[in-house]
């Protein structure tokens, strides 16, 4: 039986071009099972720099969560062109984080999964409970619909991008 990722993904650095991309090769390394709507977002952090798009998609694979990280995630960011700052902040073409594995808890290298920025980031609960409402979050024991409403987001901190996500919406499940 395969695996099941949740992931987020976002990009400030020619972004409409690098989560297509990334996308595409989600499709290929792994059977993309969803992809959320694009949202655009202010920057957290260094806030002098281009707004974000961020998106999520949902991911099977027969490859553990480490193997998922180092053998596609990794490639796909380097691919797209993505060097680590010192500051996790900064510009970038692509990241892409392990958010959920299955129903698993756990960590890999320096991450606790569930990630804890699930219930602290609007731009990553809205995009997953767009794709996934009904999972149930194995610490907190709700759904991401549940989480999403708890944020309470203006316009002006995150806006829906349909443009976008129309691009992305073509690469979706084939």
């Amino acid at each position: 039986m395969p695996n099941t990722a949740y992931l987020s993904l976002g990009s400030n650095i020619e972004p409409e071009d690098n989560l297509k991309a990334a996308i595409g090769m989600l499709a290929t390394l792994t059977k993309l099972v969803a992809v959320s709507s694009v949202w655009e977002t202010k920057p957290l952090g260094l806030t002098h720099q281009p707004n974000f798009l961020n998106a999520a998609a949902i991911v099977e694979t027969d490859l553990s969560a480490a193997q998922l990280k180092q053998e596609v995630i990794n490639r796909i960011e380097q691919s797209v062109g993505r060097v680590r700052q010192v500051d996790k902040n900064a510009p970038r073409p692509v990241d892409i984080d392990l958010m959920l594995f299955n129903r698993q808890i756990f960590q890999l290298e320096n991450r606790h999964i569930p990630d804890p920025e699930i219930v602290e980031r609007p731009f990553i609960a809205i995009t997953l409970a767009e794709i996934a409402p009904n999972y149930q979050h194995p610490e907190t024991g709700q759904t991401l619909s549940e989480i999403a409403r708890n944020f309470d987001v203006k316009p002006e901190e995150m806006r829906l991008r349909q443009d976008v996500s129309q691009t992305l919406t073509q690469l979706k499940i084939q």
